[in-house]
């Protein structure tokens, strides 16, 4: 792809939005740089627009960049897919630059802690690995670092894969996919269309590896030109792929084989049986990438649980406190809470993604003493589950984990697993986790 001379709209300018704008300069291209926002922002070579001129002289640009924040639907943008303009997200226009191969992880819900381990058990054994993507890292800036013998694992959004088109991991993990970010797809048929863009591209020697539990990704194997493989935590057998057998997780390479004895799930150090799946997968993606059972068990053996994903804070006065501030749609917080046999106290709530919270129902009455409601979803979640679990109208974090204290007995757990995003009251996820485990400290100090 040919930059020099180029006339390049890049739009937003968070992380990925940065990073794209200074490559582009750097490869000669003639770049702006816009965001709604207003505030001050300086990056040398780069004419910088910010606020309401974002979109001047467009009908000049030869190429738009947009950060994965910028829905794709804009007016704005379609008018420039009207002109003829190329409209690519950050990870597809880093995608053509970047060397090594690419292993790519998707999925509703354990997109993070899959990525990481897989990160951890490619280095372990001494591979040229890197770590990227939607985990934090922007893409573009793995592309001065990676090597033709790199391994870039990355974690792949359906923001990202909205502007996905030659987009190419030689692995692709698709691991669930449930009902989420509906108010930006507009419905589930639409966000799944989108996570599938993660093999789009790929063909017959490429794979694939799918949860053979979820019905969507079962689905989607129908529609792939690359080998499937499976992971299940639920099916006693799988053709080829990863399963539990006899309380040992097991890799069968092909139709037919013996099966491959990997770890026993007591070696798991991850609470949950989504942590289970997780780990099913990562191993499965390893395997295809040629590491060894052994190396496997070594690494996983290690891993320590990713902040803000179910990781324990701090045990105050005999209760346990859990930070699963990732856990930002309805699925993950029923991932979350059936992770504990029972004594929940539960913080929910944020800014609402068109979600439905009855879903929670089943599982807050067996299991859940208390939920404290913050944020704006706060009346929609008490009308959805009222007369299910007592629900206490907190309003801020530092509300519910006060009130959870008070309530909270020895031996009982409170939980933060909000089923929400952020954006109403924190910067993102990672704000709203540190602001809990801030509020746990506190009360840690008191007692």
């Amino acid at each position: 792809m040919e930059l020099k001379d180029k006339r390049v709209l890049v739009v937003g300018l968070g992380k990925s939005g940065i990073a794209a704008a200074r490559f582009l300069q750097q490869r000669g291209a003639v770049v702006t740089a816009c965001d709604a926002k207003e505030q001050a922002l300086a990056l040398p070579g780069i004419t910088v627009q910010m606020g309401g001129a974002q979109w001047n002289d467009l009908e000049k640009q030869d190429l738009v960049v947009i950060s994965p924040g910028v829905p794709v639907q804009t007016p704005e943008l379609e008018r420039a897919r009207s002109l003829g303009i190329s409209v690519i997200g950050e990870v597809e226009l880093a995608s053509r630059f970047l060397q090594g191969k690419t292993l790519a992880i998707t999925g509703s819900n354990g997109k993070t802690t899959t990525t990481t381990l897989l990160g951890k058990i490619l280095a372990d054994t001494g591979l040229t690995t890197q770590v990227g993507g939607n985990i934090g890292t922007p893409v573009m800036e793995l592309i001065a670092t990676s090597e033709p013998e790199t391994w870039n694992v990355l974690e792949i959004s359906s923001f990202q894969l909205e502007t996905a088109v030659e987009f190419h991991p030689q692995i692709a993990v698709i691991l669930n996919i449930t009902p989420d970010h509906l108010d930006r797809h507009g419905s589930f048929a639409q966000y799944a269309a989108e996570k599938e863009k993660i093999f789009a591209r790929q063909d017959a020697n490429d794979f694939l590896v799918l949860n053979a539990d979820d019905k969507a990704t079962q689905m989607a194997a129908g529609r792939t030109k690359s080998q499937v493989f499976w992971f299940s935590g639920a099916r006693p057998h799988i053709k080829r792929g990863t399963f539990v057998h006899q309380n040992v997780v097991v890799f069968v390479p092909q139709e037919g084989a013996a099966m491959e004895p990997v770890l026993p799930l007591v070696e798991i150090p991850l609470k949950g049986a989504h942590n289970i799946e997780n780990v099913l997968a990562a191993v499965c993606a390893a395997r295809l990438a040629g590491v060894s059972a052994e190396s496997i068990r070594e690494s996983v053996k290690t891993f320590e649980a990713v902040e803000h994903r179910l990781q324990f804070v701090a045990q105050v006065r005999g209760v346990d406190y859990y930070n699963d501030s990732k856990a930002t749609n309805v699925d993950a917080t029923m991932k979350a809470v059936a992770s504990f046999a029972g004594g929940i106290h539960l913080i929910l709530g944020g800014k609402d993604k068109d979600s439905n919270y009855t879903l929670l129902a089943p599982l807050l009455r067996e299991r859940v003493k208390s939920v404290y409601t913050i944020g704006s979803a706060a009346e929609k979640i008490g009308r959805e589950l009222a007369g299910v679990t007592k629900i206490v109208e907190a309003q801020t974090l530092e509300n519910a984990v006060r009130e959870a204290a008070a309530d909270a007995r020895p031996g009982e757990i409170v939980l933060l697993a909000p089923a929400c995003a952020s954006f109403d009251q924190f910067e993102n996820y990672g704000h709203r986790g540190r602001v809990f485990v801030q509020q746990v400290k506190q009360l840690q100090e008191k007692s």
